[in-house]
């Protein structure tokens, strides 16, 4: 099976990422279906689109958009499937909705910034707000100067949240990026432990 504009993906671990293993138990963190940062969004690449030239590759990890695997309830309270759905294991997927793939190369003009612990002592807030450092990024970033590991600001409301390999990422498009600082050498990574365990 092939789309003409689409990628055939099928999820890696199933359709929802809402277990956590404690002391060799299996716990179900999460029991809502509509619930997005339950839904997977680690896929392997089934088939190419026929009319699009890329770099991915059939058998290539992805990490695609939420909406690609999630399940939703309509205005009667049907079940149903997203518009990827095709059958069981079977999904299209937009050139958009591929964050990043194969080892680490991110798609399109997407990038990942990691967010940093804040000390701000005044402050509830554990991590420092639209700022971080630069994880994945882009050619579109390093045309400009912005290499992986520059600490960066981001516009707000721009970035979605990823746990990658049980890393804590933002993902967003390059033109979110707003400023590169200089770094001190005294930032700190922001790591909850809760994704160290997904």
């Amino acid at each position: 099976m092939k789309s003409i504009h689409d990628f055939i993906v099928k999820p890696i671990e199933g359709r929802y990422n809402n277990t956590v293993k404690v002391n060799e138990v299996d716990l179900i963190v999460n029991t809502r279906i509509e619930e997005f940062k339950s839904v997977s969004k680690v896929a392997e690449v089934v088939a190419l689109p026929l009319a699009i030239n890329t770099k991915i590759k059939v058998g290539d990890k992805v990490i695609v958009h939420h909406n690609v695997f999630r399940r939703f309830y309509d205005i009667r309270g049907n079940e149903k499937n997203s518009r990827s759905f095709i059958k069981e294991d079977m999904y299209a997927c937009s050139p958009e909705q591929i964050y990043m793939y194969g080892a680490n190369k991110t798609n399109l003009d997407y990038c990942f910034v990691k967010p940093l612990v804040s000390h701000d002592i005044f402050s509830l807030d554990k991590e420092k707000p639209l700022v971080g450092i630069l994880k994945y990024g882009n050619k579109g970033l390093a045309n400009v100067g912005i290499n992986e590991e520059d600490l960066v600001s981001f516009r707000p409301e721009s970035e979605f949240e990823f746990i990658i390999d049980g890393e804590l990422l933002y993902c967003m498009k390059l033109n979110n990026i707003v400023a590169k600082h200089e770094r001190k050498g005294n930032e700190e990574e922001y790591n909850p432990s809760w994704a160290k365990s997904s």
